[in-house]
């Protein structure tokens, strides 16, 4: 029996939409990872985000816009680990409470560019695998990662939709309807995220 691979995707999802769906979707179904949590990133204590949903607001997002897809599961692992958290201990955390779990990442083209920088991202690599999804973005990856065995690119679709336009347009009382799963966007709606005062 093969150990359980299961693919990180970590964001704030303020909101989270179909792109961030259908790329952990692709992940689930056209890879050989056997499920992707999406890890809901907590509010840094530290910073002023006006715009950024409370953490249990952005949880409830993710769980019903997951509940449906029975790979994809909503994870608040990092709300319970001291702040500002590292991806490092948050693997680290992981691999302690599930041992017989393989955890990789999951990252757009973009992070990869800035992964060098990330605090010991070679022991990352070192014991993960890295799942890379496309993005039209600026900048060069480093040739280390070039061909490097942990890192596997999954040609998944482009998605260009992003939560600071959703929420701009929201603000503006623009119908986004179309860029949220249906059950996102109820709670959204009733709950007057994002608009304006």
């Amino acid at each position: 029996m093969s150990r359980k691979k299961v693919g990180l995707y970590f964001g704030t999802f303020n909101p989270i939409h179909i792109g961030h769906l259908i790329i952990a979707n692709h992940m689930a179904e056209h890879s050989d990872l056997n499920e992707v949590w999406l890890v809901v990133t907590p509010h840094n204590p530290f910073k002023k985000k006006d715009t950024l949903l409370d953490n249990h607001h952005r949880y409830e997002m993710v769980y019903r816009a997951t509940e449906d897809y029975p790979k994809l599961r909503p994870s608040d692992i990092e709300f319970k680990l001291p702040q500002p958290n590292y991806t490092v201990n948050t693997l680290a955390h992981l691999y302690d409470r599930y041992p017989e779990i393989d955890f990789c990442l999951i990252m757009g083209e973009d992070n990869l560019k800035g992964f060098h920088k990330w605090k010991n991202y070679e022991a990352i690599l070192a014991h993960h695998d890295i799942y890379v999804y496309p993005r039209i973005s600026e900048g060069i990856i480093e040739t280390q990662f070039d061909d490097h065995p942990k890192i596997h690119r999954v040609d998944a679709p482009i998605m260009e939709i992003s939560s600071t336009f959703i929420r701009k347009a929201v603000s503006e009382r623009k119908n986004v309807r179309p860029l949220l799963p249906e059950n996102v966007w109820t709670y959204l709606d009733e709950m007057n995220f994002y608009r304006s005062k």
